[in-house]
């Protein structure tokens, strides 16, 4: 590998000097400060009670304690935590964290400069704004489900990675860096209602105008959805599957000249859409996966393999550009220059003791702080879930 690709190891961290307090639970809130812990920020997770276990692969860069926050001496450790943070991220239902003694308006008495997250699925008001949800649940709401999956078919939720990730985890981070910035102008915090419904809405931008049009009428049709023969996946001689990507002219050529000798039809003309579909659909079932991926290799057509996530790793372009990177350690996003920078170290350890005695806490603080041996035993959400499997 050359020294240019290296992972950024020794290299100053762009978030290097921002602490957050992490309160949230479940997933979109701990990806979210991990993307931040990745760029430099120190987090602080509070856990204990039905805090559960952390997700592992969220906890990389992170320091963990644990807080009795049903008692008053908990509140008040994780209040004199906050006097020093720059932000605070909570995922609870509305109404919840000021119970805590957590709330918005609790903590920014005690730092006006405090930026305060609330990444929750439906918001802070409205009459779902109490409610239980998932990732699949979002997408129903706002119309994503509805318009994802097989004509002939249920919708399908592609994994939780467009209502928890896209739309919760990331538009999240982008608040958080956005009123970062906005502080540094103002030197004053604020408050962020990061709602997973809401992120739906907005990543939905493009398709709503189009939506019932020849462009996307219907789910599982139209030209992205998998009705354009030139926009889809096709199995190949070894049941392996290829993309197929070549909306535009020149790259439907390319696709066409590579696979076919008979002269290229009009890809925009869907009448012609049917027989293209069939061509394909004859010819990559005369080859493997792999034969057609060396094949395609260079022809500028869109055309990429399906591969499974076992795959991923060993590809040699994903090999190259994240050497370091692994299923249990994925990269470190977005890229600042020539290299990614390293992750950092995965630590779950209790640290509370020496993370309050930094905040000024004493000792008897501290113990008078932590959860009670009864309030653990109180069972605790994990990840990933304890399945049992039919014998």
């Amino acid at each position: 590998m050359s020294e240019s690709n290296k992972s950024r190891r020794g290299t100053r961290k762009p978030l290097e000097g921002i602490r957050i307090i992490d309160m949230s639970r479940l997933a979109p809130g701990p990806y979210c400060t991990m993307l931040l812990a990745d760029l430099g920020a120190e987090v602080i997770v509070v856990g204990g009670g039905r805090a559960g276990n952390p997700i592992a692969t969220f906890s990389r860069g992170k320091h963990f304690i644990k807080l009795d926050l049903k008692a008053p001496e908990g509140r008040h450790a994780l209040q004199e935590l906050c006097r020093t943070a720059d932000v605070f991220v909570e995922s609870f239902r509305p109404g919840v964290s000021a119970r805590l003694g957590a709330g918005y308006d609790t903590l920014k008495e005690i730092n006006p400069s405090l930026i305060y997250c609330s990444l929750t699925g439906y918001g802070q008001e409205g009459e779902l704004a109490q409610e239980a949800g998932h990732d699949i649940s979002y997408l129903a709401l706002t119309g994503v489900l509805g318009a994802i999956g097989p004509q002939d078919g249920p919708p399908s939720a592609p994994l939780n990675l467009l209502a928890d990730f896209a739309a919760g985890s990331f538009i999240a981070a982008l608040g958080i860096v956005t009123a970062l910035f906005d502080r540094s102008r103002t030197g004053e915090g604020q408050y962020i209602d990061a709602a997973m419904i809401d992120g739906c809405l907005s990543l939905m931008a493009m398709h709503w105008p189009v939506w019932d049009t020849p462009i996307l009428p219907s789910r599982g049709d139209g030209l992205l959805a998998g009705g354009a023969p030139y926009y889809r996946c096709y199995r190949c001689a070894d049941g392996k599957y290829l993309s197929v990507g070549a909306l535009e002219t020149q790259f439907f050529k390319n696709l066409w000249t590579t696979m076919m000798d008979t002269d290229v039809p009009d890809h925009m003309d869907m009448g012609e859409w049917p027989a293209i579909r069939a061509a394909f659909e004859e010819q990559f079932a005369r080859k493997t996966r792999d034969e057609w991926t060396a094949l395609f290799e260079g022809k500028d057509a869109c055309v990429m393999p399906v591969l499974s996530p076992e795959e991923v790793w060993s590809h040699p372009h994903i090999a190259q550009r994240h050497a370091d990177a692994s299923p249990d350690s994925v990269p470190v996003i977005p890229r600042f220059g020539d290299a990614p920078f390293a992750p950092p170290p995965t630590d779950t350890a209790d640290r509370s003791d020496e993370i309050l005695a930094k905040a000024g806490l004493t000792p008897e603080q501290i113990a008078l702080a932590s959860p009670d041996s009864e309030r653990n035993r109180i069972p605790s959400r994990t990840w990933p879930p304890k399945l049992t499997f039919p014998q």
